[in-house]
């Protein structure tokens, strides 16, 4: 094998840590606790909204704009707080700080050292929004690391679109029978890539019973192990 892809969110980047230190700042500045509960009861009904939601998105169901904005108004609505400008200020103030964050998963710089050390080639696969995805990788030190970015938003479908593999395929100029897809997610990154012919490695983080016949890891320092 010579190429490793790679999904950003929840793989390499810890999209729910740097999500929820994003949301606790915005939090404060916005004064919620005038409006609110609790940031912890806040938080736990946005994570169910905004999960939804993703769903929807994912499917083609809503757009990138509905998404960022229904997550919040569809939060506050539950607390009975309605006020567009505090859906506005929340959805700006998200996409303004979330990608800043920098929190990876454990070993996240360690792993990809040691793969580059030996000479494989390293690239990423993300379903998220493109102008954010760039920003996480710059200020958490993982952009140096890759050859290639590929968003399922360039492309114009998501994972586990086939379309979405092949050009990322082509943009590496790697073909997939030299290639490995790792990722968390398993019908998106792992079918999908296995769908074109590729190897998968399933970053499995969230310790689910993992299927027969694929490789799994728990942690990513296991990766090298299995290459």
């Amino acid at each position: 094998m010579k190429h490793l892809f790679f999904d950003l969110d929840r793989t390499l980047w810890d999209f729910d840590k740097n999500s929820e230190s994003a949301l606790e700042i915005l939090y404060d500045q916005l004064d919620l606790h005038n409006h609110l509960r609790s940031f912890r009861s806040f938080h736990t009904k946005y994570k169910k909204i905004n999960a939804d939601l993703w769903y929807q998105y994912a499917k083609g169901r809503i757009t990138k704009d509905e998404l960022r904005t229904k997550r919040f108004r569809d939060t506050f609505a539950h607390f009975d707080v309605k006020s567009e400008e505090l859906t506005s200020k929340m959805a700006d103030g998200y996409i303004n700080l979330s990608p800043y964050q920098t929190r990876l998963f454990p070993n996240a710089l360690e792993t990809l050292t040691a793969l580059k050390e030996d000479n494989f080639e390293l690239h990423i696969i993300t379903n998220g929004f493109k102008e954010v995805q760039f920003i996480k990788l710059e200020k958490s030190k993982l952009a140096p690391f890759f050859a290639t970015v590929t968003s399922s938003e360039e492309v114009g479908v998501k994972k586990p679109n086939p379309l979405v593999f092949n050009t990322a395929l082509s943009k590496a100029g790697a073909s997939a029978k030299l290639s490995i897809m790792i990722g968390d997610t398993f019908d998106a990154d792992i079918l999908g890539a296995e769908g074109v012919g590729m190897d998968t490695i399933f970053f499995n983080y969230r310790k689910e019973i993992p299927k027969n016949g694929y490789k799994v890891v728990d942690y990513l320092l296991e990766i090298k192990d299995l290459l």
